[in-house]
């Protein structure tokens, strides 16, 4: 094949198979017993624009290939942005070469064929925006300018983004599995400082979606991150106390990665996780579910396949407040004796059930505690569940929210954390790869002055 200086565009994917089969094809002639051939080209827009002026206008073509070998079981991987034929021959030899001098591994190699996709679903995932550079500046400046006029103590701005980016992703293997996907992903974002005498205070609000037309207006972006920053000026600090947190639907999405993050294979079988053997335990209250769905149309996390080619498939990871198993790819599967569950690169649409209860009701059965909407740090500790994160917010008495919090610290240990989530909110969030709405926890310790 000819060096592809304008490969694939998304939308299509011959050319990019074509070049995973010349990968495959060169890894056998090498003798190598095994390989694998991961292709992706995106491109996109970017800008941003601060106090009305523009300040980047950004475009993207990025592409690359990431070759995997095995002779026997011992790997070797390479990859190149340089999707030229030579270039990728020279990627090929490269994992060749880097294959003999590793370890035998009894756990490597490729995915089991009786766990690959045997079709590629259609999640309707691709919705090109076709955006001028002078139309995604015009956006941002209305998204900045409605932002700056939520009210006159908002004196200055960090910015407003317009993104619009589209790509497309090849896989095969020598399994005889080769299947390509288009994905897009657009954005706008504003982020600006109020002022009040000599406090300061910043906020930010942006939207993301699959599909362009879906997005939150450039405007309502623009307000709420004007309301966000006004709304926190006269923070106060907080006292030393235990009380009640409720976490806002977009930080609350970090409780559930840490649950994740603890069942995963690698930390599984490494005996690094504070839910080691956590499969058919009681780790949520009764109530409790999550669920995996990667085939939903448009879904930020959707994907017919993962990083091996194996099937994604709807799962409940949380049934009645119990562990269901683990987070597995090929390899980790392995080393636990068990079968991939398809995660090799992440989970795909996460799903926390909520109990119908809307932010007003959760701040009434919070009554008297702390409502968390910005986390910093990361004082996570994954083997023993220890949990210290910096956090803003508002504070909240008989149900209302009194006053905004600002330089307090939240703590617990993530185990007891999750046995004491009281409930869920209908507030979901759909911003991510995890839908949950707000959550609220029994009781924390939070440490101010």
């Amino acid at each position: 094949m000819n060096d592809l200086q304008t490969a694939a565009p998304p939308g299509t994917g011959a050319d990019l198979l074509a070049l995973v089969d010349l990968a495959l094809q060169e890894a056998k002639s090498r003798g190598a017993d095994q390989a694998e051939a991961a292709v992706s080209v995106d491109v996109g827009l970017s800008v941003s624009v601060r106090l009305g002026e523009v300040e980047t206008v950004e475009y993207q073509r990025d592409r690359g290939m990431g070759v995997t070998v095995y002779f026997g079981t011992r790997k070797g991987a390479a990859s190149t942005a340089d999707l030229s034929a030579a270039a990728l021959r020279e990627t090929v030899a490269k994992a060749c070469s880097i294959a003999r001098f590793t370890a035998e591994d009894p756990c490597a190699g490729l995915a089991d064929p009786d766990t690959l996709a045997t079709e590629v679903l259609d999640l309707d995932l691709s919705h090109p925006w076709n955006l001028e550079p002078e139309a995604a500046c015009e956006l941002a400046r209305a998204c900045e300018a409605a932002a700056i006029a939520v009210d006159k103590r908002i004196t200055n701005s960090e910015g407003a983004g317009v993104s619009s980016h589209a790509g497309l992703r090849a896989y095969g293997n020598s399994h005889g599995f080769m299947a390509a996907y288009p994905g897009s992903l657009h954005g706008i974002s504003c982020a600006v400082i109020g002022v009040a005498g000599a406090e300061m205070q910043r906020d930010y609000w942006y939207a993301n979606t699959r599909d362009w037309r879906e997005l939150e207006p450039a405007d309502s972006v623009g307000r709420r991150s004007g309301e966000r920053a006004v709304a926190r000026l006269g923070a106060r600090k907080l006292a030393t106390t235990r009380a009640p947190v409720l976490y806002a639907p977009d930080v609350a999405r970090g409780l559930i990665g840490h649950f994740c993050g603890a069942i995963r294979g690698g930390s599984q079988y490494r005996r690094a996780s504070f839910l080691l053997d956590a499969a058919g335990q009681q780790v949520f209250p009764e109530w409790f579910e999550l669920c995996e769905r990667p085939h939903l149309p448009r879904a930020l996390g959707s994907a017919p396949f993962d990083n091996e080619g194996v099937a994604t498939r709807d799962r409940d990871l949380v049934a009645g407040g119990v562990c269901q198993g683990y987070l597995l790819s090929t390899y980790s599967a392995r080393k636990l004796g068990l079968k991939t569950t398809g995660n090799a690169g992440g989970t795909h649409n996460l799903i926390v059930r909520n109990r119908e209860r809307d932010f007003d009701a959760m701040l009434a059965l919070l009554d008297r505690g702390l409502l968390v909407t910005e986390l910093m740090g990361q004082g996570i500790n994954g083997v023993t569940g220890d949990y210290s994160r910096g956090a803003t917010g508002f504070w909240v008495e008989n149900g209302r929210i009194d006053y905004p919090v600002h330089e307090v610290t939240i703590a617990g240990n993530l185990k007891d954390m999750f046995k004491r989530i009281v409930d869920v909110g209908n507030d979901v969030d759909l911003r991510g790869g995890t839908r949950t709405g707000s959550i609220l926890i029994e009781e924390m310790t939070i440490a101010g002055d």
